[in-house]
C-alpha cells in the first residue's frame, strides 16, 4: 500500500526535558537576556549579540557553546520567541549537517540564564515546541531535525518546579499543534467525516473524554436547518461534533463552540479566487476548540466542558442554499439569508441554540474565523472579543494574556441590534453596518440571555511568515486561550 503523503495528525512534537548540567558532545546554546551579566558577555560583546529576543547568533568552534540566543528584557513572551528561534536554528543545524553527509544532532542544549524561573523557563519551551513546528505534505522523506530539548537550569534545586511547568507548557502546547494540524489538513482529504473521526480518535486517547458524532439525518430530524443549508450545496454532508469531558465532583459547566467549515468557496455570493485556497482554514475556530477540550482532559481540570463543531462545506451547486432564503434554526428561530459567503454565523447559530438548550451551561464562549472586518480592525495578530459579560469578557482577556495570545475587546453596540431585525423572518444574517459588530449581534440572539463571549479569530489564525512561535499555515490561536480559561474556573 502507498504511504500517504500527509503528515501524522497530531504532529510529533519534539521533547523536553530539564535538567542541571550540561551533557558532553550535545550541542549547547546559552540564553542571553538583555544587558545580562553571564559567562558568555564577553563573547556576546565580540559577536555583536544584544540580547535581542529571538536574535540568534552562531558562535566560533571553542567557545563551550553553539549558539548565543537572545531573551530580550527577561518576559514569557520574549522567552517564547528565544526559544522558537533556537528551535529553528537547531533545525537548520540538523539539515545542514545531513547535507553535508555528517550525522544531524537528535538532542540540543539550552542553557537559561539562573534569574530565568519556572514560567520563563516553560515559555522558552513553548517556543521551542511550536517554533520547531512543520506540515508539509510531500512523497520526500521527511527533512532531519532536532528530537529532543534539555534545558538546563543551572542548580538542581529549580528543575522539579521548572519540570512541572515544562510538562504543562507541553499540553497546551500540544494543542496548538493540533489546531494547527487540523487547519492545515488540505480539503480534499478533510471534509466534516474526515474532521469528526480524527476528533473521535485523538479524544479516544484521552481517560474521561468522549465524542459523539451526529450526522445529516440526525441533523434534519432536530431540526438544524443553518447546518443543513449550509451543507447542502456540497457533496460531503454536514456533521455535529459533540464533545463531552465530566470531570467527578466538576461545579462549573462551560460550553464552548467552534465554527468547523472545512472549505468555504462562499456559496453562490462565490469568493473571488485569489485567496480562495486559504479556506482550508476556515475551521480553525472548531480545531482550536477540540484541541483546547483534549488539553483540559489530558490536564485533568475539574471543570465539565461541552464541546461542539458545527462542521459542513460552503460549496456551489445546484442543491447549494440562496441568498433571499428563510432558514429556520435548531430551537424554531428563523433567519433570512443575504449573503451565503456569512455562513459560518448559520452554523453556529444552530450550534448555540442547541447547546444551551440540551446542557444549560453556566456559560458559553464561541471561536470562529467569522469576518474580515475583524482583520481590518485589529490585523493578524490580534483576536477580536465580544462579549456579554464584563467578568466573562476579563477572565477571556486573562486566559490569553497567560497563554500568550492577545485580545481586544470590541463593542457590542445595542445602536445596531435593530439592524439584525428581518421584516420577513426573526433576524437577517448579514446586515448593513459594522461587519464584526453586526455578526456578533446576530449571534447573540441564539445565546438566551447566557453569560457569552465570541472570539473572532479570523485575523490570527493564519500567519504568512514567521513571527514569535508562529509559523506560516495555521497558527492554531485561541487554543491555549480556551485551555487557560477553563483552568481559571478550577
Amino acid at each position: 500500500m502507498a504511504r500517504s503523503p500527509l503528515p501524522p495528525v497530531p504532529s510529533p512534537l519534539i521533547d523536553v526535558e530539564v535538567g542541571a548540567a550540561a551533557r558532553r558532545g550535545e550541542p549547547l546554546a546559552a540564553v542571553l537576556p538583555r544587558d545580562a551579566e553571564t559567562p558568555y558577555a564577553e563573547l556576546a560583546e565580540s559577536l555583536r549579540a544584544a540580547g535581542k529576543a529571538g536574535e540568534v547568533h552562531v558562535v566560533p568552534d571553542g567557545h563551550g557553546a553553539r549558539w548565543l540566543v537572545g531573551a530580550g528584557d527577561g518576559g514569557q513572551k520574549q522567552y517564547r520567541a528565544a526559544g522558537a528561534a533556537f528551535a529553528r536554528a537547531a533545525n537548520s543545524f540538523a539539515e545542514a549537517e545531513a547535507d553535508a553527509g555528517g550525522r544531524p544532532p537528535r538532542t540540543v542544549q539550552a542553557m537559561l540564564p539562573p534569574e530565568a524561573g519556572a514560567e520563563q523557563v516553560a515559555a522558552f519551551a513553548t517556543g521551542a515546541l511550536l517554533g520547531g513546528y512543520r506540515y508539509v505534505v510531500t512523497g520526500e522523506e521527511r527533512k532531519p531535525g532536532v528530537r529532543r530539548l534539555r534545558l538546563l537550569t543551572g542548580h538542581e534545586g529549580a528543575v522539579p518546579a521548572c519540570a512541572d511547568a515544562v510538562r504543562r507548557a507541553g499540553r497546551l502546547a500540544a494543542a496548538t499543534a493540533l489546531a494547527r494540524d487540523l487547519a492545515n489538513t488540505p480539503s480534499n482529504v478533510k471534509n466534516p467525516a474526515w474532521l469528526a473521526g480524527v476528533a473521535e480518535r485523538v479524544a479516544g486517547e484521552v481517560s474521561g473524554l468522549s465524542v459523539t458524532v451526529r450526522d445529516q439525518d440526525w441533523l434534519a430530524a432536530q431540526g438544524f436547518g443553518g447546518m443543513l443549508a449550509v451543507g447542502g450545496g456540497s457533496a460531503s454532508p454536514p456533521r455535529l461534533i459533540e464533545l463531552s469531558y465530566r470531570p467527578r465532583g466538576a461545579s462549573t459547566h462551560l460550553l464552548l463552540v467552534g465554527k468547523g467549515i472545512t472549505f468555504d468557496t462562499g456559496g453562490l455570493s462565490i469568493k473571488p479566487a485569489e485567496g480562495m485556497h486559504l479556506m482550508r482554514t476556515d475551521m480553525a475556530g472548531g480545531g482550536a476548540v477540540i484541541a483546547a477540550v483534549r488539553a483540559v482532559a489530558a490536564l485533568g481540570l475539574p471543570v465539565r466542558v461541552t464541546a461542539l463543531v458545527p462542521a459542513a462545506e460552503n460549496h456551489v451547486s445546484g442543491s447549494a442554499y440562496r441568498p433571499g432564503d428563510i432558514v429556520r434554526h435548531y430551537g424554531g428561530r428563523t433567519t433570512e439569508v443575504l449573503n451565503t459567503d456569512a455562513e459560518g454565523r448559520m452554523v453556529l447559530a444552530d450550534a448555540l441554540a442547541y447547546g444551551v438548550r440540551r446542557f444549560s451551561p453556566d456559560a458559553v464562549v464561541d471561536v470562529a474565523t467569522l469576518t474580515g472586518a475583524m482583520k481590518v480592525a485589529l490585523g493578524l495578530r490580534t483576536g477580536g472579543l465580544f462579549a456579554s459579560d464584563d467578568a466573562l469578557a476579563e477572565r477571556v482577556r486573562e486566559a490569553g494574556e497567560r497563554a500568550g495570545e492577545q485580545w481586544w475587546r470590541m463593542p457590542l453596540l445595542d445602536a445596531h441590534a435593530d439592524d439584525v431585525r428581518s421584516e420577513i423572518a426573526d433576524v437577517r444574517q448579514a446586515p448593513p453596518g459594522p461587519g464584526g459588530i453586526t455578526a456578533a449581534l446576530f449571534l447573540r440572539e441564539f445565546t438566551s440571555g447566557l453569560p457569552w463571549a465570541h472570539l473572532d479569530i479570523a485575523g490570527p489564525a493564519r500567519a504568512e511568515r514567521n513571527y514569535d512561535e508562529v509559523v506560516p499555515g495555521g497558527t492554531g490561536f485561541a487554543a491555549r486561550t480556551l485551555v487557560e480559561l477553563v483552568a481559571s474556573y478550577a
